[in-house]
């Protein structure tokens, strides 16, 4: 499971990846803009900095910016960054491996083989999606939503004029 403090630092980084002039942004405006709690958030920001996610400038227009373009960052490095391993189980971590007291042999434990796959196709997932490919993500269900509330008058128009293909666009009422 992801932790808040995870799960805050990537809504911070997918934040500053989306920001297409790639200036610093201050802690406050980040925490403002994503409704995350500041002090916590600033926590978050320092130790992402100190591994090498982020960079900071300070005085007039400073604040925290990516160090590498967001196609260069993946998400499996920032929850590795916040959280530790992304393994469901110690024995099954490739960074942090633990082995498990009770367990005979590893080869033939059907929990370790499911957990390795688990832990496998997870890491996949997330070191092979970049910041960028999720605000792609984020902007083309923008759109798509937009597209399906966003009804123009001539579309109107038209609907009112062939009855037999008309839209609502009022919502209806019913009777209680």
């Amino acid at each position: 499971m992801v932790s808040h403090k995870a799960k805050y630092g990537l809504k911070a980084l997918l934040s500053l990846a989306a920001d297409v002039e790639a200036r610093p942004v201050m802690v406050a405006d980040l925490a403002r803009r994503e409704r995350l709690p500041r002090k916590f958030l600033e926590q978050i920001l320092l130790e992402l900095k100190h591994r090498g996610l982020l960079q900071s400038r300070r005085g007039k227009g400073g604040g925290y910016l990516l160090t590498r373009p967001p196609a260069k960052v993946s998400v499996g490095e920032v929850l590795r960054a916040l959280d530790g391993p992304l393994a469901p189980t110690p024995c099954t971590s490739e960074s942090a491996y633990v082995k498990c007291d009770e367990c005979d042999d590893e080869t033939t434990c059907g929990i370790h083989m499911l957990m390795k796959e688990v832990r496998d196709a997870t890491a996949h997932i997330l070191d092979s999606t970049s910041l960028a490919d999720v605000v792609q993500s984020m902007a083309a269900a923008r759109a798509v939503q937009r597209a399906a509330t966003h009804v123009t008058m001539p579309e109107r128009a038209a609907a009112l004029k062939r009855p037999e293909r008309a839209v609502s666009f009022m919502p209806t009422r019913r009777k209680a």
